[in-house]
């Protein structure tokens, strides 16, 4: 961007066909609202890219594919909320890598989201931290097997965010396991704290299991668990690990 006159935006609406009836998130209903941030901004619409029927898991969509072709034409992408665009946290990491190199910025309207800002800067990076952990742990499987307990009377309680119940037994989950790494990764490594690893989950729109936001006392209790590194609290191996015992000794052993 050669910053003369007032930013040019590609405005990008999505709807999946199980989303189509849904209120509020109407190709209509997002394009009214993203015109009217642009107003608000003194932006100019470049063009309007709409996708109907089209899932937010790949990148594989016309308007999508076109929009990105025509990146001279435009200085910004513009969005409703980060999931119209991606669902996939390596394809929206891919995606700001290639923003990055062409010069462009990008904003999410309801997620408070534009990396013009400081603020939206961090935010993407928080994201593109989980994603490459995603991509560097892609088709890993530690294959640590269930103790006597486990494998006799199955899963009985609730099991913690990373982990899922199939057939009486517990196993990582792969939504959720890239998630606990960023935070044992945030905190052993980093130097984060409880709280500013909770908010920056938050601001980047991850969710906990239940859908809910996090807590200090979120973070905590996943930075305490010793099931994360396959092992009970009396050391002895439970299960699968999500992260190493050495990451996990790191985390703990912080002040």
């Amino acid at each position: 961007m050669d910053g003369k006159g007032p930013l040019r935006a590609a405005l990008y609406v999505r709807v999946s066909t199980e989303e189509q009836a849904s209120e509020g998130f109407s190709l209509d209903a997002q394009i009214s609202k993203l015109r009217n941030y642009c107003k608000v901004q003194g932006w100019d619409v470049a063009a309007e890219y709409c996708e109907e029927g089209e899932s937010g898991r790949n990148t594989k969509r016309p308007a999508y594919q076109r929009m990105m072709s025509e990146s001279d034409t435009w200085d910004v992408i513009l969005v409703y909320k980060l999931d119209r665009i991606h669902r996939n946290s390596m394809n929206f990491a891919l995606m700001m890598e290639e923003l990055d190199r062409l010069g462009k910025d990008f904003c999410s309207v309801q997620d408070q989201l534009d990396t013009s800002t400081a603020m939206g800067r961090f935010v993407r990076d928080i994201t593109e931290r989980i994603a490459q952990l995603e991509s560097e742990q892609i088709g890993e499987r530690v294959a640590i097997a269930m103790d006597k307990k486990a494998k006799q009377g199955g899963i009985i309680s609730r099991l913690p965010f990373g982990f899922k119940n199939k057939d009486g037994k517990r196993e990582v989950n792969d939504d959720e396991k890239y998630i606990v790494r960023a935070i044992f990764s945030m905190y052993a490594n980093d130097g984060y704290s409880l709280q500013t690893i909770a908010d920056s989950l938050n601001t980047a729109g991850f969710k906990t299991r239940s859908g809910g936001i996090w807590y200090k006392s979120s973070i905590y209790a996943i930075i305490n668990n010793p099931a994360y590194a396959g092992v009970d609290r009396r050391g002895r191996v439970c299960g699968e690990a999500i992260i190493d015992r050495e990451l996990y000794d790191r985390a703990r052993g912080r002040k």
